[in-house]
Formats: C-alpha cells, structure tokens, sequence
C-alpha cells in the first residue's frame, strides 16, 4: 500500500506527523521533540521525499534505506526526523490491525511500572526536591525516583557546593529506605569524580548513576562502571548504531538507554534492544517528557525480553515544560506506581486538533 501523503504540524518543541496511504488509511506519529520546527524542516527535505511512495507495510525497509540514501548525513537531525515516519507508519500498522503496537511486537497491554523524574537541578533545593518527591509517593504511589546530581556536562562541578552531597541523603531520608532511588549526572563528572560520587549513592543505597562521564566519552563510562557496584547507565545521546554495537558488545554500561525519538523510532530502537540482550543487558530507555515519546515507550517495554523494571515519567508541569499542555486528548496518567500501556488501535494516543489547528503546516504529497 503505498504513503501518498506525509504532513508535519509543528512548532518549536513539538512535530507531529500524519502519514496517509493510497487507501485513505492515516497513521500518526511524531519527530523528536525541541527544535522540531527544524527537525521537520530535515523531514520534508530528507526523509519524506525518499518514503512518498513507498509501501507503508515495509517499515523496515525505509528505516534502512532513508538513512542509506541519505549518507552524507549521519546526524541526530535525520534520525529525529526519521522517528516522525516510523512512528506514524507503526500507527497506521495497528490500525490496520486493529491491535495496538505493543500486541503487534508481541507484547501484553497492562499497568507497567514507572519513576517519578525529576528534571530540575539549579530550580530546586534539596529540601524542596524531597518534599515533592515524598508528595508524590503518597499521591501517585511511586516506589522509584530519580532526580539530579552533579553540573550539566559541569568539568567536575557540582550546580552549587555541596548540592550533591546533600541531596542524596535528604532525598533517601524523605522516601524510605525501600524508595529505589536513581541519579543522572548529565555528563558531569571525570572518572575520578564520578566513582567517588558513585560510592556515596552506594552508601545511601541508590542503584542506578546515569550518564555520569560525557557520553561520548564511552572508556570514561566504562572505567566507572568497573569501579562501582551500582547500575552506571546511559545512551539516550547516542543514535548511531556503530556507537550502539561498539557500546553493547564492550559492556559500556550496566543498562542501556535509548531514546526512542533520538534513535530513530521503533525499529531502530528494537535493534538497540536486540544487541542489549545479546550482551546480557536490560533496557530502560529516556523518554523524559509527556509528549508521546513515554507512550511509544510504554508499548516497546511492554514487548521487550529484556525490559527494564520500569519506564521513565517525568513529574515536571507547565512551569517547566509549558509546551507540553494541550498536546494530547487523553494524556497518560499514574495510578498506584503504574501507567496503563495505551489501549486501542496503534498508539492508541490522540493529538489535540485544537494543537493541530495552530502549528506550522507542511505537506509532501505524491506526484499524480
């Protein structure tokens, strides 16, 4: 069946993208959130003129070929684009179906697991950071949280003295000894620095230090990830499946972590998947925020051998990611610790047309 229309609807942060086959059948998906008023630029130049066209069904096979045709750009730009066509074909798949994509991978939809993440660093005391968490174990059941140490990409810094070193252990006090706790250094550390820090999370019992080195720092990772005891995690950066193979056969990391709209979409994410389990390793992808990126998520974890305990949900509102109110028409939501895997044909997740009515328009379409 061939894609004889592929629109984006777009702004700064978010790109959605409607996928139509000769038929009339419509998918949705979406490009990779921030910037995606340029990632959908790079759609409509470098994605979209290689799929119009082509067979909706073979997903596979256009994920290969975009790239392939496309060599000369081996960057983030094109597979965040490229996302916006997998997802909506993936879509347009289950509605064909009528089976949501998780049961078309194989999987079972249910409440999965989630962590409470935080995303604030420099906006937030330690003391504040607890409370809030503590609030949310009560209200929403959460029994995993991760929130923020180090500097960003900080040269061994900390966001102010002695933050790190307050926060863990206020945080743990807050929660409970049975609260799973997890950190992200967002690049902050050398690896001196980040085993040290790495021992006082083991001492305060945190079991997952993510992206402690800079991520293309891959040696730097490993070294730590030898020298502690707890999970050291990361590759939500990484879209380029060389990196991937090299990171997963190394054992760079303890847990790998794609991001599905950074890596490219499900199939690609699914390979990322495949060389995890092969080196022994679970997934726990980054999907950190509430655009339908921990939708997709949802439903590759529920599919997965080798998934992660739980899935990433950010806790963040409008006063850190106003971008995000009005998206969707049926949100996701937490109950007991646990986010139901969309139920329903495809993604079984509906943009808001009120959203769709105010974004930049743009079509490529099928020659006659």
């Amino acid at each position: 069946m061939k894609i004889t229309r592929l629109e984006t609807f777009s702004n700064q942060h978010v790109g959605f993208v409607r996928a139509t086959a000769e038929d009339g059948r419509e998918g949705w998906g979406q490009v990779s959130p921030y910037n995606a008023d340029i990632t959908c630029e790079v759609f409509h130049r470098q994605v979209a003129r290689w799929a119009i066209g082509g067979d909706a069904d073979d997903i596979a096979g256009l994920v290969q070929l975009i790239p392939e045709r496309e060599h000369k750009f081996p960057c983030s730009y094109l597979f965040r684009a490229l996302t916006g066509l997998d997802t909506a074909l993936w879509d347009m798949r289950g509605k064909r179906a009528g089976r949501s994509v998780c049961e078309l991978l194989g999987g079972t939809l249910r409440p999965f697991p989630v962590y409470a993440s935080s995303m604030k660093r420099g906006e937030i005391t330690p003391e504040d950071e607890a409370e809030r968490l503590k609030r949310l174990q009560g209200e929403f059941g959460f029994t995993a949280f991760k929130f923020r140490v180090g500097k960003e990409c900080g040269h061994d810094e900390d966001e102010w003295p002695g933050r790190t070193d307050t926060i863990v252990p206020t945080v743990r006090k807050a929660l409970g000894e049975e609260a799973r706790l997890l950190v992200d250094g967002n690049s902050a550390y050398s690896p001196g620095k980040a085993i040290e820090v790495g021992h006082m999370l083991q001492d305060h019992g945190v079991i997952h230090f993510e992206e402690p080195c800079p991520y293309w720092e891959h040696d730097w990772t490993k070294e730590v990830s030898e020298a502690l005891s707890l999970d050291v995690t990361g590759g939500e950066q990484d879209c380029d499946l060389t990196i991937w193979t090299y990171a997963m056969r190394n054992r760079i990391v303890d847990v790998a972590q794609p991001d599905i709209c950074y890596i490219g979409g499900v199939e690609r994410m699914l390979k990322v998947a495949a060389l995890a389990r092969a080196a022994g390793l679970p997934v726990t992808p980054h999907s950190a925020n509430q655009s339908m990126l921990t939708a997709y998520t949802l439903h590759v974890m529920g599919a997965l051998e080798n998934a992660g305990p739980y899935v990433e949900y950010s806790i963040e509102g409008p006063d850190y990611y106003p971008w995000e109110v009005g998206l969707l028409t049926n949100p996701l939501h937490v109950e007991d610790g646990k986010v139901q895997i969309p139920q329903g044909p495809g993604w079984g997740i509906d943009v808001n047309p009120d959203w769709l009515a105010k974004a930049r328009y743009q079509a490529t379409e099928l020659a006659a």
